[in-house]
């Protein structure tokens, strides 16, 4: 066992975001590796996760981002290097993740014990990576939001991406739930051996016109990451008792900062009126993973994500792997939405 020490004046590469804007705000840099308190851990990063949110992050569209410069990234995967002197469970040498909420694009993270959980020898550094941020974001939306149940429909936004691959893969553990999920053509053959039923392309076709002439009534639950014009269509495709689940804002990002597109796209989320909510017996529901990693029902979906790993329910999906010199690419590609699942770095 590892002792933690007071101080330390060791240093590590890492990503920093400098400023907010564009690609080159992105810089890696050496960072200082910060003491180790009783209950924490220090881990040896073997991967670590990008998500929507990171882009978010560095446009400044993400409310609960501290101010340039600091380390992004809320997801890694890695080996225990050193534990704190309160903590039990862990041991060094030890194969995990931890979901961090902040700091994880470094070569070393230091976080509190409580959110790291050993992972299985099969399960590589590069998946396990991707489970963090994806896996409970959907679990916690399907099962604590929406409260999914046997026999109902989902629509998944995004399919492809790397919550929209969680989402169908847990939605489909349950009896009888029929999916639709958007995506573009290229990728419908991938999303369907994933475990959607029913493909729209986003970008050729309606897609509320689209489930309509499949299920007239609309559906279930609705996964909104887009925000905008596609928040009113997803509340306007519940069934009642419905419920929309809104956990991001896609449609805000742009590369070339168009203030008229993001009052734009403000304004349609925003300017919903919550009297329908009565009239039409649906539910709008939130959901931001930032704000619950002190929750204890993050750390016990986590463990439920691990068993549904074992018993094969659980697959995640890498879609490519990054070098830290190499984050504006990466970003690049998401931003594009070339990509099916989550990326590594």
């Amino acid at each position: 066992r590892a002792r933690a020490k007071k101080m330390t004046a060791e240093t590590c590469k890492a990503i920093f975001l400098t400023g907010h804007g564009g690609y080159d705000k992105l810089q890696v840099q050496e960072a200082s590796i910060p003491a180790l308190k009783g209950d924490e851990v220090r881990i040896k990063v073997e991967a670590c996760g990008l998500n929507f949110a990171e882009l978010m992050q560095r446009q400044g569209l993400y409310r609960r981002s501290p101010t340039p410069p600091y380390i992004p990234g809320f997801e890694c995967a890695g080996i225990v290097e050193e534990i704190g002197e309160h903590v039990t469970e862990l041991k060094v040498d030890q194969r995990v993740m931890c979901v961090s909420g902040r700091g994880a694009w470094s070569e070393k993270v230091v976080a509190p014990a409580e959110r790291v959980i050993p992972i299985p020898e099969k399960l590589s550094f590069e998946e396990a990576a991707a489970i963090p941020v994806n896996y409970l974001t959907a679990y916690l939306m399907l099962f604590r939001c929406a409260h999914l149940r046997e026999g109902q429909s989902v629509l998944i936004h995004m399919a492809a991406g790397g919550v929209g691959v969680a989402a169908t893969q847990l939605a489909k553990s349950v009896p009888n739930v029929t999916l639709f999920g958007t995506a573009s053509a290229p990728k419908h053959a991938v999303i369907k051996e994933n475990g959607i039923d029913y493909p729209i392309d986003y970008r050729t076709t309606d897609y509320e016109v689209e489930v309509k002439k499949i299920s007239p009534d609309g559906v279930d639950i609705v996964l909104d990451p887009l925000a905008g014009k596609d928040f009113k269509k997803g509340f306007n495709l519940l069934r009642p008792f419905g419920v929309t689940v809104l956990f991001g804002g896609a449609n805000f990002l742009q590369e070339n900062k168009s203030y008229f597109n993001l009052a734009k796209q403000w304004f349609q989320t925003s300017s919903f009126d919550p009297f329908q909510l009565i009239g039409k017996n649906r539910t709008v529901s939130g959901f931001d993973l930032g704000g619950l990693f002190k929750n204890p029902d993050v750390l016990v979906a986590m463990k439920e994500l691990v068993r549904l790993y074992e018993e094969g329910v659980v697959k995640p999906k890498v879609d490519s792997v990054f070098a830290f010199e190499e984050i504006g690419e990466a970003q690049k590609r998401m931003h594009s939405r070339l990509n099916v699942g989550d990326r590594k770095s």
